[in-house]
């Protein structure tokens, strides 16, 4: 299945897309696509109904990222080998990962805002993993039951305050607007194999980076399983499984994100999602000072 959420911001409706490209509105059935319906029981229930039972949802609708209430994001690095080289890193013997703020998730299509004081706003095709089940300290052979599907990612990151300021990659990740997700959560089911899909991104039209998932160095299993060696994975939960090579920062001379440029992240499968950058602006009133 594709689950999918759509409507305006704070009014989102959970979906489906069935075979004719249609989202149909499945609110009569469930509350919303999260922590509390991505598990086995909801999605064989939700599989279980004929679509022509659910309403179609206009063409022209907003998506917003597939699933809502993330309790949190675990980003990898440095699972590509060709991206560490760029980056001029050796891979580490196991996995590196970071935490993320879930408020960065954004829908597949709504403006990325650069953060306050940005200079060097990058892109990162990632494919992204949510999970249906909690546990840690997961084998291998056991990883994919506790996941729900995969869905495209885009781990947008701003270097300066990645890596140039203290050694805490969250704050790079973190501000709103730079996690991209969607179009829609594919279940595994209609995946196949995750570590055999190709992925791409385009800036303005230009494909930046072009590669596999197969040139990861780690499985998605062995990622979720080791990954949950460290931190216990829950229903809803984003894992983010690294990028490939091409990113802005590996450029000679380095090239960095502006307003108007256009980003279109795509993952064979899962569909592409296309973010426009747009300059800094508030996003929240600030109370005023007593």
């Amino acid at each position: 299945m594709k689950l999918v959420r759509f409507g305006d911001c704070g009014a989102e409706k959970p979906g489906l897309v069935d075979g004719d490209g249609c989202i149909r509105d499945i609110s009569s059935v469930i509350s919303d696509w999260s922590y509390k319906t991505l598990n086995r029981a909801t999605l064989e229930q939700v599989a279980s109904i004929s679509m022509a039972d659910f309403p179609v949802v206009a063409a022209d609708v907003r998506l917003a990222a597939p699933v809502d209430r993330v309790g949190k994001i675990v980003g990898c690095a440095l699972t590509y080998g060709k991206h560490a080289a760029e980056a001029g890193l050796e891979p580490p013997a196991e996995p590196m990962f970071m935490l993320t703020a879930p408020s960065a998730i954004n829908g597949p299509h709504d403006p990325v805002i650069m953060p306050l004081g940005a200079t060097q706003l990058d892109w990162e095709a990632e494919l992204a993993v949510v999970f249906c089940k909690a546990g840690s300290n997961i084998p291998v052979d056991q990883a994919m039951d506790y996941v729900a599907g995969f869905c495209v990612g885009n781990d947008v990151s701003e270097r300066v305050f990645q890596l140039e300021r203290g050694t805490q990659w969250t704050k790079g990740k973190s501000a709103d607007t730079l996690k991209p997700l969607g179009p829609w959560l594919v279940t595994t089911d209609e995946v196949g194999d995750p570590n055999n899909l190709e992925i791409s991104m385009q800036v303005n039209g230009v494909t930046m980076q072009h590669s596999n998932t197969s040139d990861m160095m780690y499985s998605i299993a062995e990622l979720v399983s080791i990954l949950s060696n460290y931190v216990s994975w829950q229903p809803g939960d984003v894992m983010m499984t690294g990028t490939p090579a091409g990113v802005g920062y590996g450029m000679k001379p380095q090239v960095y994100l502006k307003p108007g440029d256009v980003m279109e992240a795509r993952i064979e499968k899962l569909g592409a999602q296309r973010s426009v950058v747009e300059a800094y602006r508030p996003l929240y009133a600030t109370a005023e000072k007593l």
